[in-house]
This record gives structure tokens, sequence and C-alpha cells, in this order.
């Protein structure tokens, strides 16, 4: 049986997102104002909509691909998680990248798209000590070089 998402307007100009095409991963999120990001800053952009997810879940906030090539804006916290719990309104950091243009929201424009995964809840426990993982250990941020095709 398909999940449910309950959107509830908290402002009557908010748009019920939805999918655009068959297969698509995520939902448009639409602002409710018109809002100028000047360069090199962020806003909260609101979108005038809470929501109850289904248990089990998570909703993602997530750039739009064409505002962030076309105009490098994107949100500054992607993914933005709203946890199943959370029934406040649905709001959106976006972050100018842009040099020296600012960035112009209309009201009723998409600015981020919303994305619903499942969430696996674990217990946690306190150990002294880890397996070990001959393949990997402790090594991250770069520490499996360029690969074996690519070139510095």
């Amino acid at each position: 049986m398909k999940k449910v998402v309950k959107f509830k307007k908290l402002n009557p100009d908010a748009i019920i997102p939805d999918y655009a095409h068959p297969g698509d991963a995520g939902m448009d999120l639409y602002s409710v104002e018109d809002m100028v990001i000047e360069p090199l800053t962020w806003k909260l952009v609101p979108t005038g909509l809470a929501c109850e997810l289904p248990e089990g879940t998570e909703g993602q906030v997530r750039s739009k691909s064409g505002i962030a090539l076309k105009n490098g804006v994107f949100v500054l916290n992607t993914p933005g998680t709203v946890d199943e719990n959370y029934r406040g309104e649905i709001g959106v950091v976006l972050y100018n990248l842009n040099t020296k243009e600012n960035f112009v929201i209309k009201k009723g424009q998409k600015i981020a798209q919303y994305v619903i995964n499942c969430v696996e809840y674990v217990d946690t426990i306190e150990v002294k000590e880890l397996s070990e993982n001959k393949d990997r250990g402790a090594g991250g941020f770069g520490s499996t070089g360029l690969g074996k095709n690519k070139k510095a």
C-alpha cells in the first residue's frame, strides 16, 4: 500500500507539492513570498506548509538542479531533514553562491525538492573497541585517492 503524506496550508498561497512526472524522486516545494537573496548570503524561504509524514519516514529538502546550475543557488544544509514528528512550517535555507547577482524569488516559484525516504531506527550502545576493517579502517576525507583512471 502506498504511503500518504498529509500537508496543511499555513498560508492560503501555499502550493501542495506533487510529483511532476511519473518516476520522479522529488516533489517541488514553492515559495509563498517574494524575496531577494543577495550574493554570498542565505535566507530561510517559507513554503507555507506543514506536513504529517508516515511513521518510519523522513522528508529531505534538496536543491533543484536547474537553480543550482543556472544561478549558483542551493539548499545550504542539503539535504535538510524534516522529521516525522515535526509539525511546523517547512522552510528552505537557500544560499546564493553567486558573487555578483542577487537571486530573486517570486511567490509561487519552485525553490527546492522534497524527497520522502524510509528511515531505519537502530539501538545504540557504547563499546570499548570496534571491529577491525582491513580494507578501509579509519581512512577518510580523500583517503582513497583519485582512483585508477583519474589524473591529478
